[in-house]
């Protein structure tokens, strides 16, 4: 990612007013002739401290293609400590279960279960499942809203086994999202902290069909225009700095694929490639991006969030 900065367009910096946009739908800015991007994976990485200060590292990733719609959670850099389902297999019966395993010297138990997930048209579900990650008896990462049947299983047991049962501290690290489609237009929700609220982000590229000389990229934040790059085909690649609920978010885009990707010589002839867009918190006192010196420090400051986005522009 830190080739995208060698270009950079602007610093300018954008504050994005948040009153009431709880409520705000993004179709209300999609034309009907446009259909949005649709969501093929998403992955989230996840930053648990047990209360003996450990630290886990959980990358929980949810898939949906033609043939496969499925979970995987890893923990770490373990290919051992892995849990992977196939929702749609003639193998998989069990959309409810636990599975136990030891990561390092730790104890890891998973609870799940997606029999009355409802998916609508996204790789991971929106509501009726829920997924339980258990480290060394503490609960470290709660997923769903159906979770309490799990939970007071598993506090039951500790009960009568007479082994107090904590919880852990959870935060959302990082989350990448991939999508495709004909139409230049995506839409998804993204909480930038964790005391913040959750706003809706709108990306869409405006072209020819619009009656426009040239591509016009924007991109929306609760209904108010953050960035609006005119020439995107020069200017493929950039950044600005917007504050959202008092943090400074750098936005970066390279949509270079999208206009110099040569689809007879890529792997796959119906897709004019990816372009990337991530928005990424830092520290008020990071005066430029990407700081590679202070990568160590950065562990030990507030946790920071990153929101990546791969946006396939298909042909056909």
């Amino acid at each position: 990612m830190r080739d995208i900065i060698v270009s950079c367009f602007s610093e300018n910096a954008i504050n994005v007013s948040h009153p009431s946009c709880s409520s705000y739908s993004n179709t209300n800015c999609i034309s009907p002739s446009q259909s949005p991007c649709v969501q093929n994976a998403v992955t989230s990485i996840y930053k648990i401290i047990l209360s003996n200060q450990n630290v886990f590292s959980v990358k929980v990733a949810w898939c949906k293609n033609n043939s496969v719609q499925g979970l995987s959670i890893n923990l770490g850099d373990d290919p051992l400590s892995t849990l992977k389902l196939n929702i749609n297999s003639r193998l998989f019966r069990k959309k409810k279960g636990t599975k136990a395993f030891d990561s390092g010297h730790s104890k890891v138990e998973i609870f799940w279960d997606l029999s009355n997930a409802k998916f609508e048209q996204n790789p991971e579900p929106v509501e009726g499942f829920y997924v339980v990650i258990v480290l060394d008896s503490e609960i470290g990462l709660v997923l769903g809203d159906m979770a309490d049947e799990a939970l007071l299983k598993k506090l039951k047991t500790n009960y009568v086994n007479n082994k107090p049962v904590g919880i852990a501290r959870a935060s959302l690290v990082s989350r990448q999202e991939h999508c495709s489609g004909i139409n230049t237009l995506y839409s998804t929700k993204a909480r930038f902290c964790e005391t913040g609220i959750t706003h809706e982000i709108l990306i869409k590229c405006s072209g020819d069909n619009e009656g426009l000389k040239h591509p016009v990229l924007s991109v929306s934040i609760d209904k108010k225009t953050v960035i609006r790059v005119k020439r995107l085909q020069w200017n493929f690649r950039g950044n600005q700095t917007i504050f959202v609920d008092g943090l400074l978010v750098d936005l970066l885009w390279d949509v270079h694929d999208w206009f110099f990707n040569n689809p007879a010589s890529s792997s796959s002839s119906s897709s004019s490639g990816y372009a990337v867009f991530m928005f990424r918190t830092r520290s008020g006192m990071d005066s430029r991006l990407w700081l590679e010196e202070k990568l160590a420090q950065k562990e030990h400051d507030r946790l920071e969030f990153s929101l990546l986005i791969y946006a396939c522009k298909s042909l056909q």
